[in-house]
Protein backbone atom coordinates (compact mmCIF):
# COMPACT_ATOMS: atom_id res chain seq x y z
CA UNK A 1 0.00 0.00 0.00
CA UNK A 2 1.28 3.44 -0.97
CA UNK A 3 0.29 6.99 -0.10
CA UNK A 4 -0.37 8.67 -3.45
CA UNK A 5 -1.05 12.30 -4.30
CA UNK A 6 -3.09 13.13 -7.42
CA UNK A 7 -3.12 16.80 -8.34
CA UNK A 8 -6.17 17.63 -10.42
CA UNK A 9 -7.75 14.58 -8.84
CA UNK A 10 -11.34 15.85 -9.02
CA UNK A 11 -11.14 16.30 -12.78
CA UNK A 12 -12.34 13.96 -15.51
CA UNK A 13 -9.15 11.93 -15.77
CA UNK A 14 -7.98 12.42 -12.19
CA UNK A 15 -11.19 11.07 -10.67
CA UNK A 16 -10.93 7.85 -12.68
CA UNK A 17 -7.33 7.50 -11.52
CA UNK A 18 -8.50 7.99 -7.91
CA UNK A 19 -10.98 5.12 -8.41
CA UNK A 20 -8.29 2.86 -9.82
CA UNK A 21 -5.76 3.50 -7.04
CA UNK A 22 -8.34 3.18 -4.26
CA UNK A 23 -9.43 -0.15 -5.77
CA UNK A 24 -5.80 -1.29 -5.66
CA UNK A 25 -5.68 -0.63 -1.92
CA UNK A 26 -3.67 2.60 -1.79
CA UNK A 27 -4.23 5.73 0.30
CA UNK A 28 -5.17 8.51 -2.13
CA UNK A 29 -4.85 12.24 -1.54
CA UNK A 30 -6.89 14.09 -4.14
CA UNK A 31 -5.80 17.70 -4.55
CA UNK A 32 -7.85 20.12 -6.66
CA UNK A 33 -8.84 23.79 -6.69
CA UNK A 34 -12.13 22.87 -8.42
CA UNK A 35 -11.66 25.34 -11.28
CA UNK A 36 -12.47 22.67 -13.86
CA UNK A 37 -12.70 19.69 -11.51
CA UNK A 38 -15.88 18.89 -9.59
CA UNK A 39 -16.72 17.31 -6.26
CA UNK A 40 -19.43 15.39 -8.11
CA UNK A 41 -16.66 13.36 -9.78
CA UNK A 42 -15.35 12.15 -6.42
CA UNK A 43 -18.48 12.32 -4.25
CA UNK A 44 -18.68 8.53 -4.09
CA UNK A 45 -15.18 8.47 -2.56
CA UNK A 46 -15.54 11.23 0.06
CA UNK A 47 -16.47 8.86 2.89
CA UNK A 48 -13.84 6.26 2.06
CA UNK A 49 -11.28 5.71 4.82
CA UNK A 50 -8.37 5.65 2.35
CA UNK A 51 -9.42 8.77 0.45
CA UNK A 52 -8.75 12.39 1.35
CA UNK A 53 -9.80 15.50 -0.59
CA UNK A 54 -7.63 18.61 -0.30
CA UNK A 55 -8.88 21.86 -1.83
CA UNK A 56 -5.69 23.61 -2.85
CA UNK A 57 -4.20 25.43 -5.84
CA UNK A 58 -0.93 23.78 -6.84
CA UNK A 59 0.59 27.08 -7.95
CA UNK A 60 1.19 27.38 -4.17
CA UNK A 61 3.53 24.95 -2.38
CA UNK A 62 2.11 22.14 -0.27
CA UNK A 63 3.87 19.91 2.26
CA UNK A 64 2.79 16.29 2.53
CA UNK A 65 4.27 12.86 3.22
CA UNK A 66 3.67 10.74 0.14
CA UNK A 67 5.25 7.95 -1.90
CA UNK A 68 4.07 8.85 -5.41
CA UNK A 69 2.66 11.86 -7.23
CA UNK A 70 0.54 11.98 -10.36
CA UNK A 71 0.64 15.60 -11.56
CA UNK A 72 -2.55 16.09 -13.58
CA UNK A 73 -3.42 19.63 -12.49
CA UNK A 74 -4.16 21.90 -15.46
CA UNK A 75 -7.23 22.86 -17.50
CA UNK A 76 -7.10 20.55 -20.52
CA UNK A 77 -9.75 21.85 -22.92
CA UNK A 78 -9.35 25.00 -25.06
CA UNK A 79 -12.46 26.66 -23.57
CA UNK A 80 -11.04 26.35 -20.07
CA UNK A 81 -7.34 26.94 -20.64
CA UNK A 82 -7.97 30.00 -22.82
CA UNK A 83 -10.33 31.50 -20.21
CA UNK A 84 -7.36 32.58 -18.10
CA UNK A 85 -4.20 31.86 -20.11
CA UNK A 86 -1.83 33.35 -17.53
CA UNK A 87 -3.26 31.10 -14.82
CA UNK A 88 -3.01 28.14 -17.19
CA UNK A 89 0.70 28.77 -17.70
CA UNK A 90 1.21 29.25 -13.96
CA UNK A 91 -0.54 25.96 -13.24
CA UNK A 92 1.73 24.06 -15.62
CA UNK A 93 4.98 25.75 -14.60
CA UNK A 94 4.51 26.53 -10.90
CA UNK A 95 2.57 23.30 -10.46
CA UNK A 96 5.52 21.35 -11.85
CA UNK A 97 7.99 23.26 -9.67
CA UNK A 98 5.94 22.69 -6.53
CA UNK A 99 5.24 19.00 -7.12
CA UNK A 100 8.86 18.38 -8.10
CA UNK A 101 10.02 20.21 -4.99
CA UNK A 102 7.75 17.99 -2.93
CA UNK A 103 9.00 14.86 -4.69
CA UNK A 104 12.59 15.94 -4.07
CA UNK A 105 11.99 16.55 -0.34
CA UNK A 106 10.24 13.27 0.40
CA UNK A 107 11.98 11.17 -2.28
CA UNK A 108 8.69 10.39 -4.02
CA UNK A 109 8.29 9.18 -7.57
CA UNK A 110 6.39 11.63 -9.81
CA UNK A 111 4.50 11.18 -13.07
CA UNK A 112 3.84 14.21 -15.25
CA UNK A 113 0.67 14.12 -17.32
CA UNK A 114 1.90 15.87 -20.44
CA UNK A 115 -0.02 16.10 -23.68
CA UNK A 116 0.02 15.52 -27.41
CA UNK A 117 -0.25 19.31 -27.67
CA UNK A 118 3.54 19.46 -27.19
CA UNK A 119 3.69 18.33 -30.84
CA UNK A 120 1.61 21.34 -31.97
CA UNK A 121 0.39 21.14 -35.56
CA UNK A 122 2.72 18.28 -36.48
CA UNK A 123 4.72 17.90 -39.68
CA UNK A 124 5.41 14.24 -38.80
CA UNK A 125 2.63 11.67 -38.86
CA UNK A 126 2.03 9.71 -36.71
CA UNK A 127 3.85 11.45 -33.87
CA UNK A 128 6.74 9.68 -32.15
CA UNK A 129 8.33 10.71 -28.89
CA UNK A 130 11.54 11.84 -30.63
CA UNK A 131 9.63 14.45 -32.67
CA UNK A 132 10.18 17.93 -31.20
CA UNK A 133 6.96 19.42 -32.51
CA UNK A 134 5.78 22.50 -34.39
CA UNK A 135 4.27 24.84 -31.82
CA UNK A 136 3.29 28.48 -32.15
CA UNK A 137 4.77 30.11 -29.02
CA UNK A 138 2.57 33.23 -29.25
CA UNK A 139 -0.78 31.78 -30.34
CA UNK A 140 -3.99 31.49 -28.34
CA UNK A 141 -3.24 27.83 -27.53
CA UNK A 142 0.37 28.45 -26.47
CA UNK A 143 -0.48 28.97 -22.79
CA UNK A 144 -1.28 25.26 -22.67
CA UNK A 145 1.14 23.94 -25.30
CA UNK A 146 4.19 25.83 -24.02
CA UNK A 147 3.18 25.38 -20.39
CA UNK A 148 3.23 21.62 -20.82
CA UNK A 149 6.52 21.77 -22.75
CA UNK A 150 8.03 23.83 -19.91
CA UNK A 151 6.76 21.28 -17.38
CA UNK A 152 8.52 18.49 -19.28
CA UNK A 153 11.70 20.58 -19.24
CA UNK A 154 11.44 21.04 -15.47
CA UNK A 155 10.88 17.32 -14.98
CA UNK A 156 14.02 16.49 -16.90
CA UNK A 157 16.12 19.13 -15.12
CA UNK A 158 15.01 18.05 -11.65
CA UNK A 159 15.86 14.50 -12.68
CA UNK A 160 19.31 15.38 -14.06
CA UNK A 161 20.25 17.89 -11.38
CA UNK A 162 18.60 16.44 -8.25
CA UNK A 163 18.00 12.78 -9.06
CA UNK A 164 14.21 13.07 -8.75
CA UNK A 165 12.51 9.91 -10.00
CA UNK A 166 10.29 11.07 -12.85
CA UNK A 167 7.91 9.65 -15.43
CA UNK A 168 6.50 11.57 -18.39
CA UNK A 169 3.48 10.48 -20.43
CA UNK A 170 2.07 12.39 -23.39
CA UNK A 171 -1.69 11.96 -23.40
CA UNK A 172 -3.64 12.03 -26.65
CA UNK A 173 -7.38 12.76 -26.91
CA UNK A 174 -9.12 10.93 -24.07
CA UNK A 175 -12.87 10.67 -23.52
CA UNK A 176 -15.37 8.96 -21.25
CA UNK A 177 -17.81 9.49 -18.38
CA UNK A 178 -17.26 12.58 -16.18
CA UNK A 179 -16.20 14.83 -19.02
CA UNK A 180 -17.65 18.29 -18.37
CA UNK A 181 -20.71 19.39 -20.32
CA UNK A 182 -19.09 22.67 -21.31
CA UNK A 183 -15.46 21.67 -21.79
CA UNK A 184 -15.45 22.34 -25.52
CA UNK A 185 -13.86 19.02 -26.47
CA UNK A 186 -15.12 17.43 -29.62
CA UNK A 187 -16.55 14.22 -28.09
CA UNK A 188 -18.50 15.96 -25.33
CA UNK A 189 -19.59 18.76 -27.68
CA UNK A 190 -21.02 16.34 -30.22
CA UNK A 191 -22.76 14.13 -27.64
CA UNK A 192 -24.36 17.02 -25.74
CA UNK A 193 -25.50 18.72 -28.95
CA UNK A 194 -26.94 15.44 -30.26
CA UNK A 195 -28.80 14.66 -27.03
CA UNK A 196 -30.24 18.17 -26.93
CA UNK A 197 -31.27 17.99 -30.58
CA UNK A 198 -29.06 20.96 -31.44
CA UNK A 199 -26.98 21.41 -34.58
CA UNK A 200 -23.69 19.52 -34.32
CA UNK A 201 -20.87 21.97 -34.94
CA UNK A 202 -17.94 20.75 -37.02
CA UNK A 203 -15.07 23.19 -37.45
CA UNK A 204 -13.43 23.25 -40.88
CA UNK A 205 -14.62 20.62 -43.34
CA UNK A 206 -14.33 17.81 -40.79
CA UNK A 207 -11.45 16.11 -42.56
CA UNK A 208 -9.05 16.82 -39.71
CA UNK A 209 -8.25 13.68 -37.74
CA UNK A 210 -8.10 12.78 -34.07
CA UNK A 211 -7.33 9.57 -32.18
CA UNK A 212 -9.69 8.89 -29.29
CA UNK A 213 -8.67 6.81 -26.26
CA UNK A 214 -11.21 5.66 -23.67
CA UNK A 215 -10.44 6.80 -20.14
CA UNK A 216 -10.09 3.29 -18.64
CA UNK A 217 -7.39 2.44 -21.18
CA UNK A 218 -5.57 5.68 -20.45
CA UNK A 219 -5.58 5.11 -16.68
CA UNK A 220 -4.18 1.62 -17.25
CA UNK A 221 -1.32 3.11 -19.26
CA UNK A 222 -0.53 5.70 -16.60
CA UNK A 223 -0.39 3.19 -13.76
CA UNK A 224 1.80 0.87 -15.84
CA UNK A 225 4.17 3.76 -16.54
CA UNK A 226 4.40 4.64 -12.85
CA UNK A 227 5.29 1.00 -12.08
CA UNK A 228 8.26 0.86 -14.49
CA UNK A 229 11.86 0.81 -13.22
CA UNK A 230 13.43 4.17 -12.34
CA UNK A 231 15.51 4.26 -15.52
CA UNK A 232 12.30 4.33 -17.61
CA UNK A 233 11.42 8.02 -17.53
CA UNK A 234 9.80 8.66 -20.91
CA UNK A 235 8.30 10.57 -22.50
CA UNK A 236 5.89 7.86 -23.63
CA UNK A 237 2.85 8.45 -25.84
CA UNK A 238 -0.46 7.18 -24.47
CA UNK A 239 -3.36 7.26 -26.89
CA UNK A 240 -5.26 5.32 -29.50
CA UNK A 241 -3.45 4.92 -32.84
CA UNK A 242 -6.77 4.35 -34.61
CA UNK A 243 -7.38 7.58 -36.52
CA UNK A 244 -10.87 9.05 -37.06
CA UNK A 245 -11.98 12.16 -38.93
CA UNK A 246 -14.00 14.69 -36.96
CA UNK A 247 -16.84 14.38 -39.48
CA UNK A 248 -16.96 10.58 -39.08
CA UNK A 249 -17.08 11.05 -35.30
CA UNK A 250 -20.03 13.43 -35.65
CA UNK A 251 -21.91 10.94 -37.84
CA UNK A 252 -21.21 8.10 -35.39
CA UNK A 253 -22.53 10.14 -32.46
CA UNK A 254 -25.72 10.97 -34.39
CA UNK A 255 -26.23 7.27 -35.13
CA UNK A 256 -25.57 6.10 -31.56
CA UNK A 257 -27.80 8.72 -29.95
CA UNK A 258 -30.59 8.39 -32.50
CA UNK A 259 -30.54 12.16 -32.78
CA UNK A 260 -32.21 14.27 -35.46
CA UNK A 261 -29.46 16.89 -35.19
CA UNK A 262 -27.98 18.39 -38.36
CA UNK A 263 -24.24 18.62 -38.88
CA UNK A 264 -23.19 22.22 -39.61
CA UNK A 265 -19.77 23.60 -40.47
CA UNK A 266 -17.91 26.57 -38.99
CA UNK A 267 -14.47 28.11 -39.70
CA UNK A 268 -11.48 26.22 -38.27
CA UNK A 269 -10.00 27.95 -35.15
CA UNK A 270 -6.44 29.30 -35.24
CA UNK A 271 -3.63 26.78 -34.65
CA UNK A 272 -6.06 23.84 -34.59
CA UNK A 273 -3.99 20.78 -35.60
CA UNK A 274 -4.99 19.07 -38.84
CA UNK A 275 -3.70 15.62 -37.84
CA UNK A 276 -3.19 14.04 -34.45
CA UNK A 277 -2.26 10.38 -34.12
CA UNK A 278 0.13 8.73 -31.68
CA UNK A 279 2.83 6.24 -32.51
CA UNK A 280 2.55 3.95 -29.46
CA UNK A 281 5.36 1.55 -30.37
CA UNK A 282 7.27 2.63 -27.25
CA UNK A 283 4.27 2.08 -24.97
CA UNK A 284 3.74 -1.37 -26.46
CA UNK A 285 7.39 -2.27 -25.91
CA UNK A 286 7.99 -0.73 -22.47
CA UNK A 287 4.57 -1.12 -20.87
CA UNK A 288 2.96 -3.96 -22.80
CA UNK A 289 0.10 -1.49 -23.25
CA UNK A 290 -2.32 -0.60 -25.99
CA UNK A 291 -5.96 0.53 -25.98
CA UNK A 292 -8.57 -2.20 -25.69
CA UNK A 293 -11.91 -0.35 -25.79
CA UNK A 294 -13.29 0.20 -29.35
CA UNK A 295 -14.48 3.73 -30.12
CA UNK A 296 -18.13 2.73 -30.53
CA UNK A 297 -18.20 0.92 -27.16
CA UNK A 298 -16.53 3.83 -25.38
CA UNK A 299 -18.93 6.29 -26.99
CA UNK A 300 -21.91 4.22 -25.80
CA UNK A 301 -20.67 4.47 -22.19
CA UNK A 302 -20.03 8.19 -22.57
CA UNK A 303 -23.44 8.83 -24.14
CA UNK A 304 -25.14 6.93 -21.29
CA UNK A 305 -23.31 9.13 -18.78
CA UNK A 306 -24.38 12.35 -20.49
CA UNK A 307 -27.97 11.12 -20.74
CA UNK A 308 -28.00 10.75 -16.94
CA UNK A 309 -26.43 14.17 -16.40
CA UNK A 310 -28.84 15.94 -18.76
CA UNK A 311 -31.88 14.21 -17.23
CA UNK A 312 -31.12 15.51 -13.72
Amino acid sequence: MKRILITGGAGFLGSHLCDRLIAEGHDVLCLDNLFTGSKNNIRHLLGHRRFEFIRHDIINPIYLEIDEIYNLACPASPVHYQYNPIKTMKTSVMGAINTLGLAKRVKAKILQASTSEVYGDPEVHPQREDYWGKVNPIGIRSCYDEGKRAAECLMMDYHRQNGVRIKIVRIFNTYGPRMALDDGRVVSNFIVQALRGEDITVYGDGSQTRSFCYVDDLVEGMTRMMATPDECIGPVNLGNPSETTVLDLARTVVDLTGSTSRIVFRPLPNDDPVQRQPDISLARRLLGWEPRVPLVEGLKETIAYFRRVLSN
